[in-house]
């Protein structure tokens, strides 16, 4: 259960009403996640959700790239309901079955794709260190120009919110769902996932 209240149609304000259709009609269509709690601002929810639906929708990096960056900062962050979305798209936009199980599991994951390899280790490192190698970033910035790199890294820090938000407040998880993603324990407190490094020879042009 939620820690907080969620504004319904039926108690929303004009202004909340307002990003809720736009949501709704937009291209993810349903309000799900974090918006379920900004909307307590709805200034605060439209330019969230404008800034999400052009990092998820609207970046030059491939679909399947942008995914596989999302799903690295779920799991990063425990994040139960952005793995649960996520690792959904990442699948249907090309991400192996095998690779999204292996970043669930915290294991290496056995890339065959250069591109792919260097966008998760470039957002496995910005989350743990918070900078990337200068020979990943600059595989990054070869392949996509100093856009994709900028976008890369905007993907990470938006999904980072997004993963507080949802941990922060105990966001339920839609449809009666269960929890896909295991936390590592420690002390008996929940601890960050630590997801495994790869070798650069795995990135190499």
């Amino acid at each position: 259960m939620s820690r907080i209240p969620f504004p319904t149609v039926e108690t929303m304000n004009e202004a909340q009403r307002a990003v809720y259709d736009e949501i709704v009609n937009g291209p993810r269509g349903r309000l799900v996640g974090p918006l379920r709690a900004v909307l307590h601002n709805p200034e605060l929810a439209q330019r969230w959700q404008k800034l999400g639906e052009m990092l998820r929708f609207g970046t030059s990096l491939p679909p399947r790239l942008n995914e596989l960056a999302i799903l690295v900062t779920a799991r990063h962050w425990n994040s139960q309901i952005e793995w649960y979305i996520h690792v959904q798209s990442a699948l249907a936009a090309g991400v192996p079955q095998a690779i999204a199980d292996e970043i669930k599991n915290c294991e290496v994951p056995g890339f065959t794709d250069a591109q792919d390899a260097a966008v998760y280790e470039f957002a496995r490192q910005l989350l743990a260190y918070g900078t990337v190698d200068p020979a990943v970033y600059e595989r990054i910035r070869t392949w996509f120009d100093v856009t994709g790199v900028v976008e890369l890294t905007a993907v990470v820090g938006y999904y980072t919110m997004v993963s507080m938000t949802l941990n922060a407040h105990e966001i339920p998880l839609p449809d009666g769902a269960t929890s896909p993603l295991v936390p590592p324990q420690r002390d008996d407190q929940q601890v960050l996932s630590t997801l495994a490094p790869i070798s650069l020879e795995d990135i190499a042009a």
